[in-house]
């Protein structure tokens, strides 16, 4: 088994980046076996002082998570908009970034009209009870790796994903590398495939459409571009993310982040 780690990621989908010391998330990237079932896992711990609160703010991937905690196990699907968490005192998490495609084999039915979270032990999978205890173990016990290790385990018991899976997965993968798939018509054309057919297979794998997809990783990216040490002008970077204008970026931008991307720019510019 190769797993590769990386300390403290510095994600495109963290809108709220920190370099606090109380809190650390280590990446690592799974060994060949799983590597067809999960993109990377992640492992955060805190240690705040008493009385002091964080809200890190994500724009998750387009994609499901499966996370064990102190309290249990649950797999999370995507979620629309971006998802804020409040973190006191200590505490740690055990997340699986899964391929898209994979979640829905695991829940038995499309992702479209899923719950946002589902306990593990309801999932189409064998083993979960055992696996939430073994990485609740060894999580407590400060040996991450160990954790990582009793996934990878449980992994290699699994159905690899299927051909309609793989495509999904194929599909997003596209669209967060090539810049030019900016409309929905783009991809169906990338595929081969019609656009309601499309639209049916992503909604159905991630719970949301393609043209969901591709504004998830524009304002990723967006997001990402503008806490650079030197953020691009606004029309320069709607343009380059291929918005039909600096308007419409910014209605956009501030439906799903929550403020103008002006006002985001210098907020994380002062932080």
């Amino acid at each position: 088994m190769s797993l590769h780690t990386t300390a403290v990621p510095r994600s495109k989908g963290l809108l709220t980046p920190s370099d606090d010391e109380q809190v650390r998330i280590e990446r690592v990237f799974p060994g060949d076996t799983a590597a067809v079932l999960v993109r990377h896992y992640w492992l955060p711990r805190w240690s705040l002082a008493a009385g002091r609160v964080l809200r890190p703010q994500v724009l998750e991937y387009p994609t499901a998570n499966l996370v064990v905690e102190r309290e249990g196990g649950w797999l999370y699907r995507a979620n629309r908009g971006r998802t804020e968490r409040t973190l006191r005192g200590s505490g740690w998490a055990f997340g699986v970034l899964l391929r898209p495609g994979v979640a829905r084999a695991w829940t038995g039915s499309s992702l479209r009209t899923a719950p946002p979270s589902i306990a593990l032990r309801e999932l189409r999978v064998d083993g979960t009870a055992a696996l939430v205890r073994a990485v609740q173990d060894a999580m407590a016990s400060g040996e991450d790796h160990a954790a990582v290790a009793v996934v990878e385990r449980w992994l290699a018991r699994l159905e690899p994903p299927d051909e309609e899976a793989r495509l999904v997965d194929a599909i997003v993968a596209a669209v967060e590398e090539d810049r030019d798939l900016r409309r929905v018509e783009d991809v169906a054309d990338r595929f081969g495939l019609g656009v309601r057919h499309l639209q049916r297979l992503v909604a159905g794998h991630i719970g949301f459409g393609p043209k969901w997809l591709i504004q998830r990783y524009r304002l990723q990216e967006a997001a990402a571009a503008l806490r650079s040490p030197a953020p691009p002008a606004l029309a320069e970077l709607a343009a380059g993310l291929g918005y039909a204008d600096q308007a419409h970026f910014g209605r956009e931008f501030r439906a799903v982040i929550g403020s103008p991307p002006g006002a985001y720019a210098a907020r994380e510019r002062a932080r």
